[in-house]
């Protein structure tokens, strides 16, 4: 019976170690795959001047629409900057200061508020205060984790106007996936703070 069971033991060890194959005659070994994300086709880079009539204009991408935005709560002059294909926008709102250090205060008090929305879903947010090429300061957030909202920001005059901006993936997705869209999206939203004037 033990023999039995001994020669079961060694038959099952060789069927296991001829099975394996041997790596130098040729034969293939097979293993998992890693984990991969679709390829995203981005277009190149290429803006024009925003055509809209509103106290701001800056430089828009090519490749994007500017529509109304459609929130019950949005005003005027909100804008969305929509990408269709990434299925991405960058939503505009703008406010009047009207030479008022409280409202200019509760604007930024808002923007800080707003991007505190996403602490509960980021693993970090980080400020990052932006010098734009004409001078300007803005204020950036860049919220990690799988947040609707990867990248805020705001800038003023500090007397007459405040701008904030905020990059929207409208569906919920992993935003490591999306990590290629968001740096697109990135310096979509740098060239807007570089090419931003008051009217």
């Amino acid at each position: 019976m033990l023999k039995r069971f001994l020669l079961l033991i060694a038959f099952g060890l060789n069927v296991l170690l001829l099975s394996c194959g041997d790596k130098e005659k040729g034969a293939e070994t097979f293993a998992p795959r890693p984990k991969g994300f679709n390829r995203i086709a981005l277009p190149s880079h290429t803006y024009q001047q925003l055509s809209e009539e509103h106290p701001y204009t800056f430089q828009v991408s090519r490749f994007a629409k500017v529509e109304p935005d459609t929130f019950s709560m949005a005003e005027k002059h909100w804008i969305f900057i929509n990408y269709p294909a990434l299925k991405a926008n960058i939503q505009i709102t703008y406010k009047a200061i009207n030479n008022d250090p409280n409202r200019l205060k509760s604007f930024i008090d808002d923007s800080y508020k707003l991007a505190g929305k996403h602490q509960i879903r980021a693993s970090s947010i980080q400020e990052q205060r932006l010098l734009s090429k004409s001078g300007r300061t803005a204020m950036m957030f860049k919220i990690e984790g799988d947040v609707p909202s990867p990248y805020q920001f705001y800038t003023t005059d500090s007397s007459k106007n405040f701008l904030r901006g905020a990059i929207y993936f409208p569906s919920a997705s992993k935003n490591d996936s999306l990590a290629p869209v968001i740096d697109y999206l990135q310096k979509d939203m740098i060239q807007l703070l570089n090419t931003l004037q008051w009217r």
